[in-house]
């Protein structure tokens, strides 16, 4: 019965993508069945999803079938059966195909993989690649900001003894600048990392924008304008775009240098090619853009009132991106030493406010998403407090268009600001909220005003219009495939567990976090059953039960071990460790095996996953979660191996 189960969903997915001559390969992981589709408009996802066997589809580079633990291997090896090839060998169609059907591999072969987006949303994931890992430093980085400039203003108001406090400024805004000083070589580590460049020259030249070691008594000249190079002109995009060209310039000395001399020559040549690039054209570029932007400000500001505030608002964060933003604080010195104030900062500030009203449509529009929901939990404070670096580059840009609607939002915040007229800060400063304190002559209601009417209209923008389609459908699938297996007509027999409640144990020691954190949405969205994860602090791995084992993957990434009880737990070490092949993990057990809690199950090596730039977060997931009433979380924030982490109830 169990092999005709296993054939049945075997030949049924065969049926609904396309038949085997629309499969090239076939190979699997823990959980699912991994196709690399020849074409996909002959792919049935409802029929996938509807077929009783299959717990939900994940569509990335390649269409990835989830069918638990157990199951997998033996579907996946059917499947490659019914062909005649192995595992991960190509299917023989490939060569031998129609005419129509060659015409459509050979389309496919031209593509990058399975589903290619296009040009434009290829360019926003790269730029989501780059900048989503830095978020956490941007969060801790950017709520230091945002205090150290709260004391700041307070100070600078007076509300505040300068001897008391300066020092703690002093102290924080040394942590802030240790990223967003130093920003631009980050990115350019990022950056080399994602186009395929070394990363080490990717930071020397994200650091050539700094201009660190330019004489100034005679310093690079803009070629446009005579005028000298100013640090930071080019901005992220200008890194962004050195970068991208170092990739192509040092691909190509890799295949045209000798190997023998190729650790010299392509490093140097390549970095004095881009270098010069970026100085003498990349920067200098920005810096004419900007020397025609000061003029048209200006311009705005003469023209008044809500008009100028709208213009402004929505301009301002094109203005970041290009790192041009940096011009405007000579504008607001001299206004703060004519007038004592500057009128120019407060709509400025109305662009960060739009990017956290997008921020906060999203959530709402996309709260299945948990993946982007937790990018967004963690952007949104230091949003607030003015620092919108987080919420640009991991939320609404590589979306494309909520940075628009976040734009609006901004001139919305403006024009309210600008129709009032006369709100000016008195120094200069992070914005949001943070800048309160700053507004001079008691003004600071209108400015809240402001930011109120952003958030609101950016908000309303972005939940109307700003919600791509595709990041409407991947969150609606999210949140589907979690019930898929509950919409699925089975035969299954339920029995009654035979326990008034089942324990499982830590099976390592480290950090706890929500499924919900972990980066694959087969876990996080609990496609294959509820549970827990943990970030290990040591390598070894022990048995959370006394029962048997009933999976060991062949890379030893992964591991199933079914309970006395019944309780069908897996444990998955990290996060795409099977790329490591099995380097790294050792095993104790075998399939069927019997093991008492807190026996030794398997040990890995973390530095090698550290190494390969893999996440360590472990799954521990209860993957027959629908036969139980309830499951409870016991561990919080950190776990011993051996200490209870959940508690099963019948």
């Amino acid at each position: 019965m169990a092999e005709e189960k296993i054939a049945r969903i075997a030949k049924e997915i065969y049926e609904n993508v396309g038949g085997e001559q629309n499969v090239r390969k076939v190979i699997h992981c823990m959980t699912r069945v991994r196709m690399t589709i020849i074409d996909n408009s002959k792919v049935n996802l409802v029929g996938l999803k509807a077929i009783d066997g299959v717990m939900g589809i994940v569509e990335d580079d390649t269409l990835q079938v989830v069918v638990g633990p157990g199951t997998v291997n033996k579907v996946a090896k059917k499947m490659v059966d019914m062909v005649g090839v192995k595992l991960g060998e190509t299917f023989p169609n490939s060569g031998g195909l129609s005419f129509e059907e060659q015409a459509l591999a050979n389309k496919a072969a031209a593509k990058e993989k399975y589903n290619k987006p296009s040009k434009l949303k290829s360019v926003l994931k790269s730029i989501s690649n780059i900048f989503v890992p830095m978020i956490p430093a941007f969060v801790g980085t950017g709520i230091v900001a945002g205090i150290a400039a709260v004391l700041s203003n307070l100070v600078v108001a007076g509300d505040l003894n300068a001897a008391t406090w300066q020092q703690y400024i002093d102290i924080m805004n040394i942590l802030k600048n240790a990223l967003f000083a130093y920003l631009t070589i980050y990115v350019g580590i990022n950056a080399a990392n994602e186009f395929g460049a070394t990363p080490t020259l990717g930071g020397v030249i994200g650091g050539v924008v700094m201009l660190t070691g330019m004489n100034p008594e005679n310093p690079i000249k803009n070629i446009f304008t005579g005028q000298p190079l100013s640090a930071g002109q080019g901005g992220m995009l200008g890194v962004l775009l050195a970068v991208w060209l170092l990739s192509i310039v040092e691909k190509k000395l890799h295949e045209v240098v000798p190997e023998s001399v190729d650790i010299i020559v392509t490093p140097t040549i390549s970095l004095i090619i881009i270098g010069l690039l970026e100085i003498f054209l990349i920067m200098p570029l920005a810096g004419f853009v900007s020397d025609h932007l000061i003029g048209g400000i200006n311009g705005i500001l003469n023209i008044g009132g809500a008009f100028s505030g709208f213009v402004l608002g929505i301009a301002f964060m094109p203005m970041v991106m290009l790192g041009l933003h940096q011009i405007l604080g000579p504008i607001h010195l001299e206004m703060i030493a004519k007038t004592g104030q500057t009128n120019l900062l407060p709509i400025l500030a109305m662009a960060g406010a739009g990017q956290v009203g997008a921020a906060l449509a999203i959530w709402a529009k996309l709260r299945k998403d948990r993946t982007l929901v937790q990018n967004i939990k963690g952007a949104l404070p230091v949003g607030i407090l003015g620092v919108g670096e987080p919420l640009i580059y991991g939320v609404t840009l590589p979306m494309g268009r909520p940075f628009i609607t976040a734009c609006i939002g901004g001139g919305i915040g403006g024009a309210i600001i600008g129709f009032f007229g006369n709100v000016g800060a008195i120094a200069t400063g992070p914005s949001g909220v943070a800048l309160i304190p700053l507004i001079a002559h008691g003004k600071w209601i209108i400015y809240l005003l402001g930011l109120v009417g952003a958030y609101i209209g950016s908000f309303l923008a972005t939940y109307f219009f700003g919600i791509p389609k595709d990041a409407k459908m991947k969150a609606d699938n999210f949140g589907k495939n979690v019930q898929m297996e509950t919409l699925q007509p089975t035969l299954r027999v339920v029995t009654t567990p035979a326990f008034e409640r089942s324990t499982v144990y830590a099976p390592m020691t480290g950090k706890v976090k929500d499924l919900s954190e972990v980066e694959d949405e087969v876990f996080s969205s609990g496609m294959l059953g509820n549970g827990i994860a943990i970030e290990p602090t040591n390598g070894q791995v022990n048995s959370p039960v006394d029962g048997i084992v009933t999976t060991v993957f062949p890379t030893k990434h992964a591991i199933g071990v079914t309970s006395d009880d019944g309780v069908e737990i897996l444990i998955h070490i990290g996060m795409d460790t099977v790329e490591l092949n099995g380097e790294g993990f050792e095993s104790f057990v075998k399939q069927n095996e019997r093991v008492k809690k807190g026996d030794l199950l398997i040990r890995v090596n973390l530095d090698k996953i550290k190494a390969a730039g893999l996440s360590m977060i472990t799954p521990i997931v209860v993957t027959n979660s629908n036969s139980y009433k309830a499951i409870s979380i016991d561990a919080k924030n950190t776990v011993d191996k051996g200490q209870v982490l959940l508690t099963i109830q019948p």
